[in-house]
């Protein structure tokens, strides 16, 4: 009988026995091997533009090739992306996608960079390692949109063939880590800060829950955190909530908290703070922070205008963190 095998993958760090498959419900160990099943079968492959990432400062108005596989290792009661997330991959349809055909696909449709999004790419973790060495070679960007769940040594690997990552900071609370996403906290604080290190253009979200996450007190921890531990150059995108999955008792985010949540984060020193998943006259649109200038106007997910020239305010010079050529 084949022996029980340990992923070293995550935090969870799973004992698996012959048969069985991870937490994460796509890392199975076959008679004491451990394979990612998923290796090379997207379940999601779209075209999208950057902006709905969401990356602000990265290549802003272009498009990104994005691809999924099914699984994850949280649980998130609120997940969007649920019936992929969530689901064992044998009950999800894909695509044949090896990591050279995505390079043809994203130059077919004129993607600039690849985004491995949408469930959790860290665990599908060589699929996306090999593609992002590919990409690489060819020249393109390669993107992660993350949790941000992984241990240290195969997420510093991973981060040095990665241009940018947005990570969701969920809480700043460890036990809403445990009881809402089966997580905890320390972790993604770590793989934030470590991406920063490690030169990889960062953006946060954290999504606004209603009763959970909303209140003053937290709203300011999580953007202190974020200016002091990451800098007041990193945007940081408050996103509002929309009952779903296991947590539909809940209302959705009213817009005048996202506006209170982005002057929080303003107050602490954040030079560069969003809104999303609402209507907002100016809360997806980046102004300078020296003269007030609207430097890149949206309207949902489209550039209309764009006022950064060379990386900087087209009207004082005032350098605007991000990587825009």
């Amino acid at each position: 009988m084949s022996a029980t095998v340990r992923c070293r993958l995550c935090p969870k760090e799973c004992r698996i026995p012959s048969g069985a498959r991870g937490d994460c419900r796509i890392r199975v160990n076959l008679e004491g091997r451990l394979t990612a099943v998923t290796y090379g079968y997207p379940c999601a492959v779209h075209v999208d533009p950057m902006e709905k990432k969401p990356l602000f400062h990265f290549l802003p108005g272009t498009s990104i090739l994005s691809i999924a596989t099914a699984g994850c290792n949280l649980h998130c009661a609120n997940c969007q992306n649920w019936t992929i997330s969530q689901a064992d991959p044998e009950n999800v349809e894909a695509i044949y996608l090896p990591p050279a055909a995505i390079i043809d696909l994203a130059r077919r449709h004129q993607c600039p960079s690849v985004a491995f999004t949408y469930t959790e790419p860290l665990i599908f973790y060589e699929y996306t390692f090999d593609a992002f060495d590919l990409l690489r070679e060819a020249g393109l960007r390669a993107v992660l949109v993350t949790a941000g769940y992984l241990n240290r040594k195969p997420l510093r690997e991973l981060y040095h063939r990665t241009d940018a990552a947005n990570i969701d900071l969920k809480f700043m609370s460890d036990r809403l880590y445990r009881e809402v996403c089966d997580a905890t906290l320390a972790p993604v604080q770590e793989a934030i800060v470590l991406a920063r290190e490690m030169g990889v253009w960062v953006e946060v979200t954290n999504l606004v829950i209603p009763t959970l996450n909303d209140d003053d007190a937290q709203l300011q921890a999580l953007s202190r955190w974020v200016a002091r531990e990451v800098g007041p150059d990193t945007p940081l995108h408050f996103s509002a909530f929309f009952p779903q999955y296991r947590m539909r008792h809940l209302p959705p985010t009213p817009a005048s908290t996202l506006e209170r949540a982005a002057a929080i984060a303003r107050a602490e020193g954040l030079r560069y703070v969003y809104i999303g998943n609402v209507l907002s006259e100016k809360g997806q649109d980046t102004f300078c922070p020296k003269c007030g200038e609207r430097l890149v106007v949206r309207r949902r997910f489209a550039v209309t205008a764009n006022r950064i020239v060379n990386g900087a305010c087209a009207s004082c010079g005032e350098r605007v963190g991000g990587v825009w050529n």
